[in-house]
């Protein structure tokens, strides 16, 4: 399908393929972008949009699609059978995750290192570890690119998606698709958190803990995490709260914590974005530990202090009484 030649998404539902809701609103969404606005971010980009990314933005400007899962022929870093797609980014300068935007395109590019192939549109649950990109090898600056995906975690491997745009956003699929056995999943993440090794970085965090009992608590956390969802990640709930007062912890006990960027920053490795034999989530989304440092700032949990964030006495007490014996009263 050639999107150029016919009305884009003609018969398609394009008011429900977006996801409606609150994170999507806060860090994805702009106002319908104008043709000044286009002109502006195709001139920063050097690449012409395809008409079928600006009918798509001009339905909802960026955010996060109902059906996120595109079938592929060839295993990626993501699955066997499949990638996916956790977010579309918008047309603009104004939302971090826009097209030009501090975390846009041209910051994938060149601040991780990714190939100058393209437009890279789509955000992937690895949190910047894959990327979905428009592909103007073989048609120019100014033609109809192909959509790829992107694996930073197999030294940058690029594999074909569709042929265009339209082709790739009719394509996908709900996650529902390739949902294995619940409670085979769930089984299969509680072994995972009660027994698989903790990465190097974990590790010596909690050996420089004064409490050898934190990595019982941490698993402990993990194990109620999963008997809560199904599977081990971390989101806006009270366990997840918790798992990450716990990371504060550590952290800051290892190094001062000077700003939340600087967490933020610092967060990724200790138990997100780690997979495979290893304790770890996988995965992670920036904008739920955000949520959760500020809160703790609104209700005077999280206390700053000769320019160091740090916990106020009484929240730490109790939740270090927490961690010892795994009450749910704090997060």
């Amino acid at each position: 399908m050639n999107s150029t030649k016919a009305t884009p998404f003609s018969g398609f539902d394009l008011p429900g393929f977006w996801e409606d809701s609150d994170y999507a609103r806060k860090e994805y969404v702009e106002p319908p972008p104008t043709p000044e606005t286009i002109a502006a971010v195709e001139a920063q980009l050097g690449y012409r949009l395809p008409a079928s990314y600006i009918a798509l933005m001009l339905s909802q400007n960026g955010g996060i699609p109902a059906r996120g899962c595109f079938p592929t022929q060839t295993p990626t870093s993501w699955a066997e059978d499949h990638v996916a797609i956790s977010a579309f980014k918008g047309i603009g300068f104004a939302q971090q995750w826009t097209l030009c935007g501090g975390l846009g395109s041209r910051f994938k590019i060149e601040e991780w290192d990714y190939p100058d192939i393209g437009v890279y549109f789509g955000d992937c649950p690895s949190a910047g570890h894959d990327m979905i990109a428009l592909d103007y090898r073989a048609c120019g600056p100014s033609g109809e690119p192909s959509v790829v995906h992107v694996d930073q975690e197999d030294d940058y491997r690029i594999t074909p998606l569709a042929p265009d745009f339209e082709t790739f956003v009719r394509g996908l699929v709900h996650e529902s698709e390739y949902e294995d056995d619940p409670e085979e999943v769930k089984n299969d993440a509680l072994a995972h958190v009660r027994s698989a090794p903790f990465n190097s970085r974990l590790h010596k965090l909690c050996e420089q803990w004064p409490d050898p009992r934190m990595p019982a608590a941490i698993r402990r956390l993990a194990e109620a995490v999963v008997e809560d969802k199904g599977y081990f990640a971390l989101h806006a709930d009270a366990n997840s709260h918790l798992l990450y007062a716990a990371q504060f912890l550590l952290l800051s006990h290892s190094r001062p914590v000077r700003s939340m960027e600087g967490f933020l920053q610092s967060y990724p490795g200790v138990i997100a974005m780690v997979g495979g034999a290893h304790f770890g989530t996988g995965g992670w989304a920036p904008g739920f530990v955000e949520d959760w440092f500020q809160a703790r700032v609104g209700t005077g949990e999280l206390v700053q202090t000769e320019g160091q964030w740090h916990f106020s006495a009484d929240f730490r007490a109790a939740l270090l009484q927490q961690l010892v014996d795994g009450r749910q009263e704090t997060a």
